[in-house]
């Protein structure tokens, strides 16, 4: 297995930010065939989904989550769950939702997405601007 760590820059905005570029170029850098790309977010409050992005669709995301998880908590009266900036609790079931990995079959060196497929991280935590993505590559 090949792995390297990526940091990525969040900032302190909800956002979904697409990695398939990164993705694509670790596995040219490793000459990877055929095998699986594994994508880990070693966090408690971030995700990783394989969603179409550029037409709305990161921004739909983020706003079904404020819907499914507010701010205020489910029943309105705050998240038990209560260090950090407001509506934190809410960071902390997001990878229940949104998991913390994403596993995508490599062939031929090329992730096999569908023509509108990325591979995103998914990150609703104002409190921590930078995070770590590990890229593994299994050859098959």
């Amino acid at each position: 297995m090949q792995s390297v760590e990526l940091i990525v820059r969040t900032g302190d905005a909800q956002r979904v930010v697409d990695l398939t570029s990164r993705c694509e170029r670790f596995l040219a850098d490793v000459g990877a065939g055929d095998g699986l790309l594994h994508v880990f977010v070693p966090h408690a409050t971030a995700g990783v989904a394989v969603i179409e992005t550029g037409a709305g669709s990161d921004d739909d995301l983020l706003a079904a989550l404020q819907r499914l998880l507010p701010s205020d908590g489910p029943d309105g009266k705050g998240w038990r769950h209560r260090h950090g900036s407001p509506g934190h609790g809410r960071d902390h079931v997001l990878p229940a939702i949104v998991p913390p990995y994403a596993t995508v079959p490599v062939v031929a060196g090329s992730m096999a997405l569908g023509t509108w497929q990325s591979v995103v991280l998914v990150d609703t935590n104002v409190d921590n601007p930078d995070r770590t993505v590990r890229l593994s590559f299994l050859t098959g």
